[in-house]
């Protein structure tokens, strides 16, 4: 019964270490991209959206996503896909992309903007390492309540 009280948090912290690390990630990405101050004019493949929630009471969360194509400076056809871009672009539009040349081409459709970058990743950070800290507490106390009844005898 007790592997759960350790088992549970553990796997919600490992969880919230992996978004994280996707969260860095990506806005490395992002910033790399918008660094390299290469741009090209990329076309809109597809645009579609996706949901979820919505059963009962439950709020439906709907994200847009686009699929880009374009051609880098060394002739390198590139087509990524990115989420909650302007739904003002359709299928068939042309957008500017920033993108980090490489073995593997980073792009982004989304236009410069550091601050705002730097602020959601702190603000998502922010709270995924509360969420970290309240299991790694909520553990430790767990540990020395069970220590404590053990002394006393349990239950």
């Amino acid at each position: 019964m007790d592997v759960i009280f350790y088992a549970v948090p553990g796997l919600i912290m490992a969880v919230a270490l992996f978004m994280a690390y996707r969260v860095v990630y990506r806005s490395s990405q992002m910033r790399s991209a918008w660094n390299s101050g290469l741009t090209a004019q990329a076309r809109c493949l597809r645009m579609y959206t996706t949901s979820h929630g919505g059963g009962g009471d439950s709020r439906v969360y709907t994200t847009l996503h686009h699929v880009y194509e374009f051609v880098t400076h060394d002739g390198r056809l590139v087509r990524f896909e990115e989420e909650d871009g302007p739904g003002t672009t359709l299928e068939g539009d042309f957008v500017t992309v920033h993108y980090a040349d490489g073995p593997r081409v980073v792009a982004t459709a989304h236009r410069p903007s550091h601050g705002r970058q730097a602020a959601a990743t702190v603000g998502v950070l922010t709270f995924l390492g509360v969420v970290v800290l309240f299991c790694v507490g909520f553990m430790a106390t767990y540990t020395d309540i069970s220590s404590g009844m053990d002394a006393m005898g349990g239950f």
